[in-house]
């Protein structure tokens, strides 16, 4: 394990600058982080998204199993994701792991999982988020204590290379090297001596859970189409509009500020972030009722 300055997606960056040479291809499922693309691209690497289920935001396994080409080199894995707040089931990841042992296999490589977790510990309820170190060797892990501890900007993460990679040492080197050539070394002293009192504490989870089910009960009575969150601070909602570019335009003129999911990776969906205040949760929610009536969608009488 590495401690290291995690500012401008560091530690990713680092993974994929040790891991990628020109044209590899780095799978993304999809709805992903933007950057994602950004720090593929800037190695010479390909990106290659597959969009997930959408009942769900399991992974769609068939169609994952076909992007995986000879030049395959890794994939990223957002769990808790942004944007949809899914978390991937155990069943996903035991699946996932048995997919990539035969996909390299049959490529004659090892194809790296790269598993992104700043949200490991924003969860609701009793959701669990598989390890999934413990369902495939080749996992690599990027952690960030800026979104557990409710510190953004205050950047500071860990990387960590399964012990059981066939090739632990180099890659674990390359990272290493990788990580001082851009720069995202010697954390900040006063953010390490501040870790060991902080190792597995959260932010007030209470706070998001509140405002998670405060904006699902009122966005689903208003009419939309929102995808149940079970993890990170994010709703990710269904345009009523074939063009989500165009919604979340009609939504800024409400005042709401939405991201259209084509800056994610898919189509037709907008994120809403709920990392804010409960007050300014309920002042959002006229709002969200009068962009809900401007499409004339269903029982938005029901609440005012």
């Amino acid at each position: 394990m590495l401690l290291l300055d995690r500012r401008r997606g560091g530690i990713l960056d680092g993974f994929l600058t040790a891991l990628l040479q020109p044209l590899d291809e780095v799978i993304l499922l999809a709805p992903f982080f933007p950057e994602y693309r950004v720090f593929v691209e800037r190695t010479g690497a390909v990106a290659v998204p597959v969009l997930c289920r959408t009942e769900d935001f399991q992974p769609d396994f068939e169609a994952l199993e076909q992007a995986i080409t000879p030049r395959t080199r890794a994939i990223i894995v957002n769990s808790p994701n942004n944007p949809t707040g899914a978390v991937l089931t155990e069943e996903s990841a035991v699946h996932l792991g048995e997919l990539l042992r035969r996909a390299s296999d049959r490529i004659g490589h090892p194809i790296y999982l790269i598993s992104d977790e700043p949200y490991r510990d924003l969860v609701y309820g009793n959701v669990k988020v598989p390890y999934l170190t413990k369902y495939y060797d080749e996992t690599l892990v990027c952690y960030s204590f800026s979104k557990s501890l409710s510190l953004p900007g205050e950047r500071i993460g860990y990387i960590l290379v399964s012990p059981r990679a066939k090739e632990f040492s180099a890659v674990y080197a390359a990272v290493c090297g990788s990580g001082r050539a851009l720069g995202f070394v010697c954390a900040p002293s006063l953010f390490q001596f501040l870790l060991p009192s902080v190792l597995g504490k959260t932010a007030e989870l209470d706070v998001y859970d509140t405002n998670r089910r405060l904006l699902y009960a009122a966005l689903t009575e208003y009419g939309f189409e929102v995808v149940p969150p079970d993890g990170a601070f994010y709703l990710f909602v269904r345009s009523p509009e074939q063009d989500a570019n165009a919604f979340c335009e009609r939504a800024k003129g409400m005042e709401l500020l939405l991201v259209p999911s084509d800056d994610f990776g898919c189509k037709g969906y907008a994120r809403i972030a709920y990392c804010v205040t409960t007050e300014q949760i309920k002042r959002s929610l006229p709002a969200f009722q009068r962009l809900a009536a401007s499409y004339g969608l269903k029982n938005i009488e029901k609440q005012g």
